[in-house]
């Protein structure tokens, strides 16, 4: 049986809140043995995974799995949930690190440790980690991840006399360089808009922001090293060292196009975006890791990725793990989920697949560029996300947007946001320490 996380009615999506009040039931369920061909439900919104799951189902005519391709992020939640509530949710589900608690909490997901015992050491500790909730127990497959790195426009920086900055002190003092050098440029932007990002530099520094002991969560959003983030950006912002403005918006698209933005602190997905937003700087940049918070020190943090979850209500938990367990730790599966939907997988050793020997097209002449992923992300922090992670993204948006216009200290605005998520996991029936 899965130890107990709280009481089982959490916050789902971006707008709603589902409340379900199922017990706590788990994946020590016993199963009865398939007497024939097996037939598994697996919800998706992976490009291109139609195709891995060809490949197992080509070899594997005793345990057919069919896909369903849904929308990704809160969308997906709140359909577990509701067919959850129902009692006719998929056998197994794509989910994304953050929704794990939510999904847990509401009982939809299986503990599945029994069966997993093996497959522990096949992925970076701190994917694992972020799949067990900071428990004994496992609730999910890591599938992909994304280790952030930092990427800046290798010819400018020549030609402004720059160096890569290693630390956040030199990060700062290159900013402030910039501006001395070209009032019209700016080393980077913070974003009030991308709480998701934020999280991965807080877990650089060692945030944690969620734990569970038994029943009782202890919540801790704005604890000293996610004040120490924001701070230091708030500081940053508020003397113009480097932009206010959020990412993802047309303004930002042509400031990183025109050069007018020339590092962005990002993830391992990061050259996709920049080839769709940027595409007349392609050769133009280059990756490094993120620069540390002490020099000699090699952490980073993770910005997205997602799992593959079973159900609790999967009355075939044996064969939904093995596909689960295959589709993110074999070969051929990885190879595939790699070269169909262009995923960075979470695997260690997918890490270093044939197909992730070439630099990405729009970084040509960076041949190390998965060589030095890979390193990266074996040092990406372990997290524990909390079961209302999106009242914490909302608040977030809304508490530094204002922080920026007013110019107010940022290490305020993580105060609002732990208020808030304290205050709601009360009102939902959740035990909160302190």
């Amino acid at each position: 049986m899965r130890p107990s996380i709280g009481k089982s009615l959490a916050a789902a999506a971006l707008a709603t809140t589902l409340l379900a009040t199922a017990a706590c039931s788990g994946g020590g369920d016993t199963e009865e043995e398939p007497t024939g061909p097996v037939e598994l439900s697996f919800w998706s919104w992976a490009p291109g995974i139609e195709k891995t799951v060809d490949l197992w189902n080509s070899q594997n005519p005793e345990i057919k799995v069919v896909l369903s391709k849904q929308a990704g992020g809160a969308d997906i939640v709140t359909k577990l949930l509701t067919a959850a509530k129902a009692g006719n949710p998929p056998d197994l589900a794509q989910v994304e690190y953050q929704s794990l608690p939510t999904l847990v909490s509401n009982d939809v997901l299986a503990d599945i440790a029994e069966q997993t015992k093996d497959v522990k050491d096949k992925f970076p500790a701190g994917a694992w980690q972020q799949v067990t909730l900071g428990t004994e127990a496992v609730y999910a497959i890591p599938q992909d991840s994304g280790p952030m790195m930092l990427y800046y426009r290798e010819d400018i920086f020549k030609e402004m006399g720059l160096t890569v900055p290693k630390t956040w002190d030199e990060f700062a003092a290159t900013a402030r360089t910039v501006r001395q050098k070209d009032s019209a440029k700016y080393l980077t932007t913070f974003s009030a808009a991308d709480p998701g990002w934020f999280a991965g530099l807080a877990q650089q520094a060692g945030a944690s922001w969620w734990g569970i002991d038994g029943e009782t969560w202890k919540v801790s959003v704005n604890d000293a090293a996610t004040k120490k983030v924001a701070d230091y950006w708030g500081g940053l912002v508020t003397e113009g060292a480097i932009s206010g403005n959020p990412m993802y918006t047309p303004e930002w698209n042509k400031s990183l196009n025109d050069g007018t933005i020339i590092a962005w602190p990002s993830a391992v997905w990061g050259p996709g975006v920049l080839e769709g937003n940027a595409p007349d700087t392609k050769g133009k940049w280059a990756m490094a890791p993120l620069p540390q918070w002490s020099a000699g020190e090699n952490k980073t943090g993770n910005w997205g990725g997602s799992t593959t979850g079973v159900t609790a209500a999967s009355k075939h938990k044996t064969a939904a793990v093995k596909f689960a367990t295959w589709m993110n730790t074999d070969t051929a599966a990885t190879d595939s989920l790699i070269t169909s939907g262009a995923i960075y997988p979470a695997a260690s050793a997918a890490q270093a697949s044939q197909h992730l020997q070439a630099p990405p097209a729009f970084f040509p002449q960076q041949a190390d560029f998965y060589t030095s992923a890979k390193t990266i992300a074996d040092s990406a922090a372990g997290f524990t996300w909390g079961p209302n992670t999106n009242v914490t993204y909302d608040t977030y948006k809304d508490a530094f947007a204002k922080a920026i216009t007013d110019k107010t200290p940022f290490s305020a605005a993580l105060d609002v946001m732990q208020s808030a998520t304290v205050a709601d996991m009360q009102k939902n029936g959740f035990t909160v320490a302190g």
